[in-house]
């Protein structure tokens, strides 16, 4: 099924609670009578679940490079002896 515009619109304010309390009870009930609503959702949250991890590899991999430059490189031996004696106290 083609989630339209309006029907996504309508999910993301659902799952990110912008939506007034009294839509927010409305969708809810619209979930219950159409099934297909409720996939919908269910892939919108699973996408953003996705998205969130992916987020997170970038990070640990850009904090991986950044500790193998400061802790290799011989410009940043200074660095890399403060932060050691700064851990062994």
């Amino acid at each position: 099924m083609k989630t339209s515009w309006n029907e996504l619109r309508l999910i993301e304010d659902y799952l990110s609670a912008a939506a007034e309390p009294a839509d927010q009870v409305l969708f809810e009930a619209r979930l219950i009578l159409q099934p297909d609503l409720k996939n919908s959702v269910y892939w919108q949250k699973r996408t953003y679940s996705l998205i969130q991890q992916y987020g997170r590899q970038q990070l640990r991999s850009e904090i991986v490079k950044v500790h193998e430059t400061l802790f290799t490189a011989p410009e940043h031996q200074l660095f890399r002896h403060k932060i050691l004696r700064f851990f062994r106290k």
